[in-house]
């Protein structure tokens, strides 16, 4: 492992493989949390630190916990000749880790930023839920990346999510004072706009990595 290839993994997270505009995950924080430039960049803050923290996590559990490897935690405790294969509670796992996290994030920003917290409104707690969080650890089991490499594909996939969030929140706060047909106004034009988004996108996957 080295440096190029941990830009290869953090380039290709944040721009060729965005998760919102190439993987679609996490589109309800996404559309919901854009309206507004502030509230973007607290949900995006909050998405790297819990997407970056269960990767890590998730990583250790998967390997020393779930895997048949000798490295088994069970192997060493229990002296098993062989350890046990619990890679199909991994899902379960994964989601009782970004739980916590998020409960963990949704009491430090209520007690910091009482206003971004009021902003977020239920779309904070809804980062349990989101499929973009679940993705990336998932991600970094099925492409074997290393522990390090996954805390990395981790933090750009959030990255990537921010950047698309505010992104979108730029454009929606100068949408507001643009004349649009009503049947276009709110959510309609920002699918539209995220099309179109998507679409830009996809000129990077052309770059040529490594």
């Amino acid at each position: 492992m080295d440096f190029q290839t941990l830009m290869i993994i953090a380039v290709g997270a944040i721009f060729i493989n965005n998760f919102v505009f190439a993987r679609f995950l996490g589109i309800c924080p996404y559309i919901g949390v854009s309206k507004q430039l502030d509230s973007a960049v607290g949900m995006g803050a909050a998405v790297i630190f819990v997407m970056t923290l269960a990767s890590t996590v998730t990583w250790l559990i998967y390997h020393y916990l779930l895997a048949p490897l000798p490295s088994n935690i069970f192997v060493k405790m229990l002296s098993l000749s062989s350890p046990p294969d619990l890679t199909f509670l991994k899902t379960i796992a994964f989601i009782l880790v970004i739980a916590s996290l998020v409960q963990f994030v949704e009491m430090v920003i209520q007690k910091t930023s009482p206003a971004l917290y009021k902003s977020l409104g239920i779309y904070l707690p809804l980062i349990t839920t989101n499929c973009a969080i679940l993705g990336a650890a998932l991600l970094n089991i099925d492409e074997n990346f290393m522990f390090i490499e996954s805390i990395v594909h981790g933090f750009a996939a959030g990255a990537g999510f921010t950047l698309a969030l505010v992104l979108m929140a730029g454009i929606r706060e100068k949408l507001d004072l643009a004349d649009i047909p009503p049947s276009l106004r709110g959510i309609p034009i920002a699918f539209i706009m995220a099309g179109l988004m998507a679409i830009a996108f996809l000129g990077f996957s052309g770059l040529k990595l490594g």
